[in-house]
């Protein structure tokens, strides 16, 4: 079985990765035309500042009462939840 694999007195070597090497074959790659692809930036639409959602678990009765409370002073629950965490942080 050992003389069919070919590949068993094959060596891994480490390779030259200094800077004027990496430069040198990116100068080369290029003028023979290739060129990086890889994106630039996450593509897409960047989030605003005020996307970041957080999904605590929380009971479902105070879940409710959280809800109440923020149709009756007619707000969304985030806007309510802000409320109460400037509230609390005033409060310490």
């Amino acid at each position: 079985m050992t003389d069919s694999n070919r590949l068993a007195g094959l060596k891994a070597r480490p390779k030259d990765t200094s800077a004027a090497t990496v430069s040198k074959a990116v100068e080369v790659g290029e003028k023979m035309g290739f060129v990086d692809r890889s994106p630039r930036r996450k593509p897409g639409r960047r989030p605003g500042p005020a996307t970041a959602q957080l999904h605590p678990r929380i009971k479902l009765e105070i879940a409710d009462a959280i809800s109440d409370e923020a149709a009756e002073r007619n707000m969304t629950h985030g806007q309510f939840s802000e409320l109460m965490w400037n509230a609390w942080k005033e409060s310490r």
